[in-house]
């Protein structure tokens, strides 16, 4: 069984840890993920939107971006056995 839904990548480049990029997850532990890309882009902006206003974060050695939406497909494999 397969859904597609959209993940949120955080990014970040800098010359000590090269470039990093990895799902992000939420405050309660899960995995960030949406059932359409306008929700992820909100959650990315009331999260994470000060990144746009701080150069500092942004420069070395931080190098901080903002995350992006991603599409995403979820795959249940396997299942209990009866």
């Amino acid at each position: 069984m397969q859904h597609q839904c959209w993940g949120v990548v955080w990014r970040s480049k800098s010359k000590r840890s090269g470039v990093c990029q990895h799902l992000m997850f939420n405050s309660s532990g899960v995995a960030a993920l949406f059932f359409k890309k306008r929700l992820a882009v909100e959650w990315i902006k009331k999260e994470y939107g000060f990144i746009r206003t701080r150069a500092d974060l942004r420069a070395e050695p931080h190098g901080w971006r903002m995350p992006v939406p991603v599409k995403v497909t979820l795959t249940a494999e396997g299942g209990l056995e009866r």
